[in-house]
C-alpha cells in the first residue's frame, strides 16, 4: 500500500476513469493524500483497448484491473471496400474495469467517494466541491484539483479547440452468444463498430455527422440504429436473432482540446484535457498518456512553485501535441476512404484538421538543440534536448542518453564521435550503442538524396 501524507495539501481528482485512476496512483505513490469522486457509468458498454493501454496500466500500478483483463480478440475491419482481420482488441466491459480501477486505488491509499460532483467552489486559496451520495449531500475541501470527467467535464470559460461535430450512437443487444470479437464498417453516413463480449450480449455504435444525421426522437433512436446496421454486412452476425436491450444512449464524440489545461492550482487530464475522434480507437491509451505524466506536473507546481512556469509549459505542449497527433491520424483514415469522398460526412472528416503531414522528413542539419521542459523523476526539469520537424516536443534521451551532446558533435563534423568521452555522456551498453548506431544511420542520407 502506497505510504499517503508526506505531503499537507490535500488533492481532489474529479472522475474515476483511466486517467483520473492513474493520476491518483502516481500522486498517492508521491506520498500525496488523496480523494477521488467518481460517479458510476449510467450505462453498460464494451470498449476495445490495445495492448499499448495494458503497458500503461502495468506502468501505472494497477493489478486488480489487469487481471480482469480478456484476452485480445479478432477485430475485423471493412473500408473503402476492403476487408482485413490483422488486428486485435481486449473488448472490456467498462463498468466492471471502472470498478476494478476503483478498488486498487482503494488498496493504494487513495480515499474514493463514490458520487456526483454537483459543483466546484473556490474556497479561500484551495477549491471545494459540492457531491450528492446515498447518504446526502456533502462537500470536500481541497488545495489542488485534477479534473478527470471526461468529455462531460465542464469548460468553464476556457477556450476550446474543436473538430467537426460527430455523434455516436449506442445500443445494446441480447441473443445466442457469439464468439467474442468486434468488427468496423463505413458507410455513406459515418462508420459503425459492433461488438460481441462471448456471451448473450452484443454492442452496436454508430458515429455520425451531428449536422447531417437527421436523428429521430430519442424513442425511436433504437430503430434508426437497427436500421442502419442492418445494410452493412458486418453487422450481420451481431444482428442475427438479436433483440434490443434496454433504450439507446447518445453521447457526442467530437473531438476537443482545452487550449489551457493548466493553471497554479488545477489541472484538466484524459478526454477533459483533450478528447479525439473514436475511430482512432486510442482514447484510453491517449487519456493515459496525459494522466501517468499529470503527478510529475502536479508534484513541481506544489513543491517547486519557481519551475511553475515550465512545468505548465510541459503540460501544455503535450497535451496539444496529442491532439494533433491523433487528429492526424484520423484524418489519414477517413481520407482512405473514397467510395464517398464528397458525402458531408467524409469529406469535413478528410480535411480536417489541417493538411500537414503526419511524419515529416528530416536530416542532421535541420536539428534544433534547444532547452526543454522535460520529465525527470519526480519533477519537470529544463534539459537540453533536440527538436526536428517531425519532433517539435523535442527528444532528451535515447534509451536513457542525453542526445544533444551526439548532435552537437555530428553537427559539428565529427563524422563518428566517441560516445564514452562526450561531455555530459554516462558509459553506454550495447543495446545504447545500437540505438545511437541507428540515429546516426538515419541522420545522413542516402547517396544521392537530399533532405530539408
Amino acid at each position: 500500500m502506497a505510504t499517503t501524507g508526506q505531503y499537507p495539501e490535500r488533492l481532489l481528482v474529479l472522475g474515476g476513469g483511466p486517467a483520473g485512476a492513474a493520476a491518483a496512483m502516481g500522486l498517492a505513490a508521491t506520498g500525496y493524500p488523496v480523494t477521488l469522486i467518481s460517479e458510476p457509468r449510467p450505462f453498460a458498454a464494451i470498449e476495445g483497448i490495445s495492448e499499448r493501454v495494458v503497458d500503461g496500466l502495468h506502468q501505472a500500478g494497477f493489478s486488480q484491473a489487469l487481471e480482469r483483463l480478456p484476452e485480445p480478440t479478432p477485430r475485423r475491419v471493412t473500408w473503402n471496400g476492403l476487408t482485413s482481420a490483422a488486428n486485435r482488441e481486449r473488448l472490456i466491459d467498462r463498468q466492471a474495469f471502472d470498478r476494478a480501477l476503483l478498488a486498487d486505488l482503494e488498496r493504494a491509499g487513495v480515499r474514493v467517494i463514490r458520487g456526483r460532483v454537483r459543483r466546484l467552489e473556490r474556497c479561500g486559496e484551495g477549491h471545494r466541491v459540492r457531491v450528492t451520495q446515498a447518504e446526502g449531500t456533502r462537500l470536500y475541501p481541497g488545495d489542488f484539483l485534477i479534473e478527470a470527467r471526461g468529455r462531460r467535464a465542464p469548460a468553464g470559460d476556457r477556450q476550446r479547440r474543436c473538430g467537426v461535430a460527430s455523434v455516436s450512437l449506442l445500443q445494446r443487444c441480447r441473443g445466442p452468444s457469439l464468439p467474442p470479437g468486434s468488427a468496423v464498417e463505413s458507410f455513406a453516413e459515418g462508420w459503425a463498430w459492433m461488438a460481441a463480449n462471448g456471451a448473450a450480449e452484443r454492442y452496436l455504435q454508430l458515429t455520425l455527422d451531428v449536422a447531417h444525421a437527421r436523428l429521430p426522437e430519442k424513442a425511436s433512436l433504437t430503430g434508426f440504429i437497427l436500421g442502419h446496421l442492418r445494410c452493412l454486412p458486418q453487422a450481420a452476425p451481431f444482428l442475427q436473432d438479436a433483440e434490443p436491450l434496454g433504450p439507446a444512449h447518445a453521447r457526442t464524440s467530437t473531438p476537443s482540446h482545452c487550449i489551457e489545461p493548466v493553471g497554479d492550482d488545477w489541472i484538466r487530464i484524459g478526454d477533459a484535457a483533450m478528447a479525439v475522434d473514436p475511430l482512432s480507437g486510442n482514447g484510453i491509451f491517449q487519456a493515459l498518456s496525459s494522466a501517468l505524466q499529470a503527478p510529475a506536473v502536479v508534484h513541481t507546481l506544489l513543491r517547486r512553485p519557481q519551475d511553475g512556469e515550465l512545468a505548465k509549459r510541459f503540460h501544455r505542449q503535450r497535451v496539444a501535441d496529442l491532439f494533433n497527433r491523433y487528429s492526424r491520424i484520423g484524418r489519414d483514415f477517413y481520407a482512405m476512404e473514397w467510395q464517398w469522398a464528397d458525402r458531408p460526412f467524409w469529406a469535413a472528416r478528410r480535411a480536417w484538421p489541417d493538411s500537414e503531414p503526419l511524419h515529416r522528413r528530416f536530416g542532421l542539419s535541420d536539428m534544433r538543440i534547444r532547452l526543454l521542459p522535460v520529465l525527470q523523476g519526480e519533477f519537470i526539469v529544463a534539459r537540453e534536448g533536440v527538436v526536428t520537424p517531425d519532433h517539435p516536443l523535442g527528444i532528451w534521451h535515447l534509451g536513457g542518453v542525453p542526445l544533444a551532446p551526439l548532435v552537437r558533435a555530428l553537427q559539428q563534423g565529427r563524422e563518428r564521435p566517441p560516445l564514452d568521452t562526450l561531455a555530459g555522456w554516462p558509459p553506454v551498453s550495447a543495446e545504447q550503442r545500437r540505438l545511437i548506431d541507428n540515429f546516426i544511420a538515419g541522420c545522413r542520407p542516402a547517396p544521392g538524396e537530399q533532405r530539408g
